[in-house]
């Protein structure tokens, strides 16, 4: 059985850092993606990270960039997602999903189709 678990999130201060974690089980990460999206109210789903099990790569989307980083632990099946320097505009629930490597565009939610259950983050002013 496919399962994918996100937590770590919380309310945090402008500025501040959280690191949310994916524990995968069911599978393993060579030859998938596992990919970290949030969506805001009202929003789409965005994709932020994603990282491949094949090549090893991450992808941070431009938002993110300089401020997120996704790590993976692939003996524990578990990613990571390391966010410091906060903004009110990173208030999301953030959801990790097991979907297919496609290196052109990485983290379009299209792909993904074994989704955790989300983790709150908010950020406040």
């Amino acid at each position: 059985d496919v399962q994918l678990q996100a937590s770590g999130g919380g309310l945090v201060q402008t500025g501040g850092s959280l690191t949310l974690s994916c524990v995968a089980s069911g599978f393993t990460f060579d030859g998938f993606a596992i990919g970290w999206f949030r969506q805001a109210p009202g929003e789409p789903r965005e994709g932020i990270s994603s990282f491949h099990g094949s090549s090893g790569r991450t992808y941070l989307a431009d938002s993110v960039k300089g401020r997120f980083t996704m790590s993976s632990d692939n003996a524990r099946n578990t990613v990571y997602l390391q966010m410091n320097s906060l903004k009110p505009a990173d208030t999301a629930v953030y959801y990790c999903a097991r979907g297919e490597e496609v290196p052109a565009s990485p983290m379009q939610p299209l792909w993904y189709n074994a989704w955790g259950q989300g983790t709150l983050v908010t950020v406040s002013s």
